[in-house]
């Protein structure tokens, strides 16, 4: 797929998202500190606020920013209003300082939160419908991009009932809400986007051409249908749906794990760098959540489903995250501060921005800590825990550190 960059806005627009999104990873896995790991449940009030500065603060953030830049570059228009994204970031980090403290210390708080939280993301969703809506066909990644943000949408309205009845200002079941919120947040916007976003960075990064993408439409149209099952199955209480629902996200991600693999096979460029490690490193915790979550269907227990979830937020989605962003940021610095001196000066490498040893680091501290703190999840061990968490925390702090290098890079 051609891309340019034509369309694209200022880094320093972009810019922030990412520093607050590594800040908001470091402070994420230092809260984690403080975790009693017997005491922890997917309803807790200490995970819920944990839960919701990685989620909002982190990924989000991130992601956010990403498509700040990737959604005008593929359709080939501006911006709708491209100056809603000065006003997006700091309204987010406000709605999650506010939900996160609000889970931990003050009920009350949660709604102003949400509130906020909901603000930001509408902004960013009308900016976005508004943008692609410039665009008279549009092709499989920008499809992907209308329904993650369809299903952002409706996972924002599930979540302000489910922080209103948290509150006590509604009467809810917020169990059940609390299913249809995670599936559309998590499988129907993070996970849709990744699939969509894919479909752009790994053929440019690995100058894959000429393979077949049956297999990723399939999965999308599967986990587009499973986020609905699992919604429905919330409202109506109908466990045949929630569990076609979860059987349906299953082959979604083996099918998209396959397109991965076919993109791979079908690779010119064979770099073996910080990259190719953290996507390995993330596709690996893919088939590890894919065996867990049927391991689950049959003999359902809290660990195992605890343990998926930090499979899922620290080793997949975590490393496919941080993975591209030694990818992304170099090129945008290097478009913006360096290709307009090619022919004049001597410029820099892609590669030669990104801090090699450094890199190594973040990778070996953050994968060993996501590994050890599966099994102290899984055996439910204080000290395996807390151990896991200090090579994390290293971890984040060597990435926090190499964001700052690349972006700040002088040549």
């Amino acid at each position: 797929m051609a891309i340019s960059q034509d369309f694209a806005p200022p880094f320093k627009l972009i810019a922030p998202y990412f520093i607050i999104g590594a800040i908001s990873f470091v402070l994420s896995v230092a809260f984690l500190f403080g975790f009693d790991i017997s005491n922890v449940t997917s309803m807790n009030s200490d995970t819920l606020s944990w839960v919701h500065i990685f989620l909002l603060g982190f990924v989000m953030m991130v992601i956010l920013g990403a498509m700040a830049q990737l959604v005008p570059v593929v359709l080939e228009v501006g911006h709708f209003a491209v100056d809603l994204y000065y006003i997006i970031y700091p309204l987010l980090v406000i709605g999650t300082l506010l939900m996160s403290y609000g889970f931990f210390n003050s009920a009350a708080l949660l709604p102003y939160g949400g509130i906020v939280v909901l603000i930001s993301l509408l902004i960013f969703v009308v900016e976005t419908f508004l943008t692609i809506k410039k665009v008279k066909k549009l092709n499989l990644v920008m499809m992907s991009v209308l329904l993650a943000n369809i299903f952002l949408f409706l996972g924002l309205i599930f979540g302000i009932l489910m922080a209103l009845g948290y509150a006590g200002t509604i009467n809810i079941d917020i169990g059940n809400l609390l299913k249809a919120h995670i599936y559309l947040v998590l499988a129907g916007y993070v996970g849709v986007t990744i699939m969509g976003m894919s479909l752009i960075l790994l053929p440019m990064f690995w100058l894959s051409h000429s393979f077949s993408w049956k297999p990723v439409k399939l999965a999308l149209s599967m986990i587009s249908i499973s986020v609905l099952f699992v919604m429905f199955a919330a409202i109506f209480e109908n466990d045949i749906l929630e569990y076609t629902g979860y059987i349906g996200t299953l082959v979604a991600l083996g099918l998209y794990f396959y397109q991965i693999y076919i993109i791979y096979k079908t690779r010119v460029r064979l770099d073996n760098d910080i990259y190719l490690h953290s996507l390995l490193f993330s596709y690996g915790s893919l088939i590890c959540i894919l065996i867990m979550g049927i391991v689950y269907l049959i003999y359902p227990s809290t660990n195992i489903l605890l343990t998926i979830g930090w499979v899922l937020f620290l080793g997949y989605i975590t490393f496919i995250i941080n993975g591209h962003l030694y990818k992304i940021i170099p090129f945008l610095v290097w478009y913006e501060r360096f290709s307009p001196l090619i022919g004049k000066q001597k410029v820099p490498m892609l590669a030669d921005m990104v801090p090699k040893k450094s890199a190594k680091f973040q990778f070996m501290f953050s994968g060993i800590g996501v590994v050890v703190v599966a099994f102290g999840i899984f055996f439910t061990s204080n000290d395996i825990f807390k151990g896991g968490v200090s090579f994390l925390f290293v971890g984040s702090v060597f990435m926090i550190k190499d964001l700052l290098y690349m972006i700040n890079f002088k040549g």
